[in-house]
């Protein structure tokens, strides 16, 4: 498959970090929503879903943000995991500037109006 084909895949925590995201990303991204944690069945369907598409975690620094990261380092390896600095704890309160630039970071094409921002 080229990689031009490829499709690329955030997954987030809840509708707000999605909305954020979104509104920052120039290309064309799927962004799921897990809404919290994620039971195995469900994750297993998900999994199902992501085969041959570039998949990148995007969680809150927080406790619950951990625990799903730890689920899809298990379960989806083969994932690329984002972070935000842990002094904005969650997505959808991080300045628009901070997840800028970790999106650009992992190649992923932004509004560069937002690196102007910092």
């Amino acid at each position: 498959m080229t990689r031009e084909l490829t499709e690329k895949v955030i997954i987030v925590e809840g509708k707000s970090d999605k909305r954020k995201v979104k509104s920052i990303i120039r290309e064309p991204v799927e962004i799921i929503c897990t809404n919290g944690t994620i039971g195995l069945s469900k994750l297993d369907e998900l999994i199902d879903t992501l085969i041959d598409k570039d998949v990148y975690i995007l969680v809150d620094a927080d406790s619950a943000g951990d625990k799903l990261r730890r689920q899809f380092k298990r379960e989806l390896p083969e994932a690329e995991h984002l972070y935000i600095d842990k002094m904005y704890r969650e997505v959808a309160t991080a300045p628009e500037h901070h997840l800028a630039t970790v999106l650009i970071g992992a190649d992923i094409d932004i509004y560069t109006e937002y690196l102007d921002r910092g």
